[in-house]
């Protein structure tokens, strides 16, 4: 799961790219592209904010075909758009998150066939803690560097 999550974060930064790109028109193909990419993050989120492992790893598998649809149109239609360096590299980092996925979800074993249930520990899972003091990691995410901050004046 955490590695899936972190792969997922540079594909939300594709995303973000891609959704204020000024050169993509409103009703270009390539507008989909965003929209899959927040589709399919957001179907995962449920069961990582729950640490459901199997969960997450099925809803990953039975979205993914979408999502690599998703990566060889943005890889195969961007220079129509522009050629600019950006979006290169945006249909290459999606590539290569889409390929990552792939090969960790191959590998993964379902959590029913082994009795083990994955752990988020060692996952970094935000910035640290809340403006209240609360670590944010709280759902088995290691805590990040400010996670003992000093008190405030």
């Amino acid at each position: 799961m955490c590695r899936i999550q972190t792969l997922l974060s540079h594909a939300w930064m594709v995303r973000t790219f891609l959704k204020h790109a000024e050169d993509i028109a409103p009703d270009d193909p390539l507008q989909d592209v965003h929209r899959v990419i927040f589709d399919y993050c957001r179907a995962l989120e449920p069961a990582w904010q729950r640490n459901d492992a199997e969960e997450y790893v099925r809803r990953a598998r039975g979205k993914l075909a979408k999502l690599r649809r998703a990566s060889h149109v943005l890889a195969s239609e961007y220079a129509r758009v522009s050629t600019h360096t950006n979006f290169q590299m945006a249909a290459q980092s999606l590539l290569a998150c889409v390929t990552q996925i792939e090969m960790l979800l191959a590998s993964a074993p379902s959590p029913s066939d082994t009795g083990d249930r994955p752990e988020r520990s060692g996952c970094v899972t935000s910035a640290g803690p809340t403006p209240d003091g609360h670590n944010a990691n709280a759902g088995g995410g290691s805590p990040g560097p400010e996670a003992n901050p000093e008190p405030a004046p």
